[in-house]
């Protein structure tokens, strides 16, 4: 199965995201049909084992829409030491990111080009992941469109499940109503620990580089927000 036909939504759930695929350059299209057999991930018969996937046994993190992979290219450069998962369902960003990961020669990555509730869902099995990243999703700005979005009830419970004991959920948005929201959510979820001390927002994390997202929500007079919580 190609990336594109494992980015085809299941008309049953309603989803976080839309599919846009934008314009391809020659180099991300040769990325994709070149390096997807050595870090792309297709549909398992059964959950993933992650020691076997990555050849040892290591810390995991996960990013959901990892958007053009700046972010987490700079991680899976920095932290050989780690294993990394990204989703992102935005072809040209895959494409890029592999290319990059590619020229460092790094073995420590692995990505889905698929709708990344059901590859936590489907996927991976219970209690793997040391921590799930996700900056900046969509925020359905609309209120009438608030049920679109990714942190839900529902949702957290199933970080729950994929976090190891410890693990850390870290979150980032520059749309204020959306950020509490996400408190509201997650601080409800008995499963998660806000590591802020005043149970609200924590400071940016130094590894969390700037994307072009946030700079432009600051060109706009965005406040940006950190959450971060532990696995109960």
């Amino acid at each position: 199965m190609s990336p594109t036909e494992a980015a085809i939504t299941h008309p049953r759930r309603i989803r976080s995201f839309v599919l846009r695929e934008g314009r391809m350059t020659e180099g991300q299209k040769r990325a994709l049909e070149q390096l997807w057999p050595r870090y792309g991930l297709e549909p398992p018969t059964a959950p993933l084992d992650l020691p076997s996937l990555f050849g040892r046994t290591a810390p995991v993190s996960f990013e959901i829409g990892f958007g053009m992979g700046d972010y987490l290219y700079s991680r899976v450069v920095a932290e050989p030491q780690r294993d990394f998962i990204g989703v992102e369902v935005h072809r040209p960003g895959v494409g890029r990111l592999l290319s990059r990961v590619a020229a460092d020669n790094a073995g420590n990555l692995r990505v889905a080009c698929h709708d990344a509730v059901e590859v936590l869902r489907d996927w991976l099995p219970a209690a793997c992941l040391d921590e799930l990243v996700i900056q900046f999703p969509d925020p359905w700005h609309k209120k009438k469109h608030h049920k679109r979005r990714l942190i839900q009830p529902e949702f957290a419970q199933l970080v729950v499940s994929r976090l190891k004991a410890g693990g850390q959920l870290r979150l980032a948005t520059d749309w204020a109503d959306y950020a509490e929201q996400m408190l509201a959510v997650l601080n409800a979820e008995p499963g998660l620990r806000n590591l802020s001390a005043d149970g609200t927002y924590v400071p940016r994390p130094p590894e969390r580089l700037k994307t072009k997202f946030e700079q432009r929500g600051e060109r706009l007079g965005h406040a940006v927000f950190d959450l971060a919580y532990a696995r109960a």
